[in-house]
């Protein structure tokens, strides 16, 4: 058995320190803190204050960079020596619903649930409350941890950049009062204008939910398929010619979703099975129903896998869209109306490594990529810039106590999987920033 370096064993000093600063309590009051203020996309200024006073606190350079009066980041930088490399821990902070009964409802169901509202509630070893896992839990330990790691001050040769992104969430604009009247307020903006104003780094490292260290993950790309029919008037159907795009677009739609059912097989790769699925159909006058809308339009996500462009994706779809409308003799259009591109860190990056590391140390296993994975994160925008990102977040909760669907899943945090997912930052960090270039 071969002894630990000198080096092995002062790191491992640091993270014992760190680690003993980092309670399940402190964990839950930090869950239960960033769950209690609301934070849906565009509207994220009043966390991201709360989080840079955070920071400012414990000794980070920090502040709350505002993209407009609604919609902020918070970031802060711990500095090292200067003789080594930097890294960012980065998290985003916006949900993705609002929490708001007038703009969720009927969407998301018939009614708020009390995880549906920006409320945070203690359940045992869980926070629940809206986003309480998926960002905010994941946010909670990076705060922690930035804590922690003020406290404990260690010498370190490169800086730590403490990161919490506005506009993480896959969406535009909420069309709302109180909401940013941009329509990029969504789609990895905050995280863009973050690199955009200098906070640039070595390497770095997002926490997103997944019980693993992802070196790559898919892109997305959105599109809009517009269905042409005839505008006429109901006391008309009769007499003049009839061709309802909405009655069309019914059957457009089922043989679209035969197809994207079948898209993941053809572009499954070993860490991607991408998804896609119609989220949208718009088409007519809810107010005047007695006429038919000369078109129906339909909008759809299709993951991109690692490996293939948006462009290849929208080639593909628009050749069974046009042999679609052949088919069924009707004009049927295809646009691209959004693209956040696949992006892919190299496995043997020191970021992936060391994660990996950190991951197999905290959990006592080998570490094994999950497979089919099909979310997309900011770190496709951190790749994009030319930062080399390792993803690494927690399983989804399980209990005996209530059923998990997806809304409860991104609303419920396990503090004691927090605490895992602090260790695993925790090395990352040190083995990262104590190294001298």
């Amino acid at each position: 058995m071969i002894a630990p370096t000198g080096t092995a064993v002062a790191e491992e000093a640091v993270v014992d320190r760190l680690l003993a600063a980092i309670s399940e309590d402190r964990l839950r009051a930090a869950a239960r803190a960033v769950t209690g203020i609301p934070s849906p996309t565009g509207r994220e200024a009043p966390l991201a204050r709360f989080l840079a006073d955070r920071l400012a606190a414990a000794g980070f350079a920090a502040t709350a960079q505002h993209i407009d009066e609604f919609q902020a980041n918070a970031v802060g930088r711990l500095r090292g020596s200067g003789g080594g490399e930097d890294l960012m821990l980065y998290a985003p902070i916006d949900t993705l619903t609002t929490g708001e009964e007038a703009i969720d409802v009927p969407w998301i169901g018939e009614r708020l649930r009390p995880d549906m509202l920006p409320v945070a509630r203690d359940e045992g070893a869980f926070v629940s409350g809206l986003g309480a896992s998926n960002p905010k839990g994941h946010a909670a330990c990076i705060l922690v941890l930035a804590e922690a790691l003020g406290e404990v001050r260690p010498e370190l040769a490169g800086d730590v950049v403490v990161a919490f992104g506005a506009g993480g969430m896959p969406t535009n604009a909420v069309n709302a009062p109180g909401y940013p009247q941009r329509a990029n307020t969504g789609q990895g903006v905050g995280c863009s204008f973050l690199l955009e104003r200098g906070w640039y780094t070595d390497h770095a490292v997002i926490a997103k939910p997944g019980d693993l260290v992802a070196h790559e993950e898919v892109g997305l790309a959105w599109f809009e398929v517009t269905v042409l029919g005839v505008h006429t008037y109901v006391g008309s159907r009769h007499r003049m010619p009839y061709r309802n795009p909405i009655v069309t677009a019914a059957e457009v739609v089922t043989r679209l979703e035969r197809w994207l059912a079948d898209y993941p097989v053809r572009h499954r790769t070993p860490t991607a099975a991408p998804q896609g699925v119609i989220g949208s159909i718009a088409g007519g006058w809810e107010r005047m129903l007695a006429v038919t809308p000369a078109l129906c339009r339909l909008r759809l996500d299709i993951r991109v896998a690692p490996g293939t462009t948006p462009l290849q994706v929208k080639r593909e779809l628009a050749g069974f869209v046009e042999e679609l409308g052949r088919d069924l003799d009707v004009d049927l259009g295809v646009e691209m109306v959004l693209a956040v591109p696949a992006t892919h860190t190299p496995p043997d990056a020191p970021i992936v490594q060391r994660t990996v590391a950190a991951w197999e140390q905290t959990n006592g296993r080998p570490h094994e990529p999950i497979p089919d994975n099909s979310g997309a994160t900011d770190a496709n925008i951190l790749r994009a810039r030319g930062i080399p990102t390792a993803r690494v977040g927690m399983p989804k909760v399980t209990s005996e106590r209530f059923a998990v669907d997806f809304a409860r899943g991104m609303n419920t945090v396990d503090v004691r999987a927090m605490r895992r997912l602090c260790e695993v930052l925790a090395r990352t960090t040190i083995a990262t920033t104590r190294e001298e270039s």
